[in-house]
């Protein structure tokens, strides 16, 4: 897959709700998440951390209100995208989270993804 392709795969999962069938399928063994620093996320390596951190991440979340995604930016062998939630987080309230994230692939897999928010 090229770039454009994984880009657009990934938007079109996320867009459905399917973080985990993305990662799955787009990600690579050995790729790594990156969150800024001081984040409660942290960072990981490997396909089963960072499936596992976005499942905690899910647990967090009291309820989703709305979210959008837009399309990606490619730029050589990485692309980005806006990640718009509103969602209710367990014991914080409501509140809107927008955040950059930012992904590399190498041989039509997702090698990086940072997010910056």
């Amino acid at each position: 897959m090229t770039t454009q392709e994984v880009a657009n795969r990934l938007v079109e999962l996320c867009r459905q709700g399917q973080i985990e069938a993305a990662q799955t399928e787009l990600y690579a063994e050995d790729c790594s998440s990156l969150e800024p620093e001081n984040s409660p996320m942290g960072n990981v390596t490997g396909l089963p951390a960072i499936i596992e951190k976005s499942k905690h991440f899910e647990t967090m979340i009291e309820e989703i209100h709305s979210t959008s995604i837009s399309d990606p930016i490619i730029g050589g062998n990485c692309f980005s995208i806006n990640w718009l939630m509103d969602v209710t987080m367990k014991g914080m309230g409501r509140r809107a989270m927008d955040e950059i994230c930012v992904y590399k692939v190498k041989d039509g897999k997702i090698i990086t993804e940072q997010f910056f928010y």
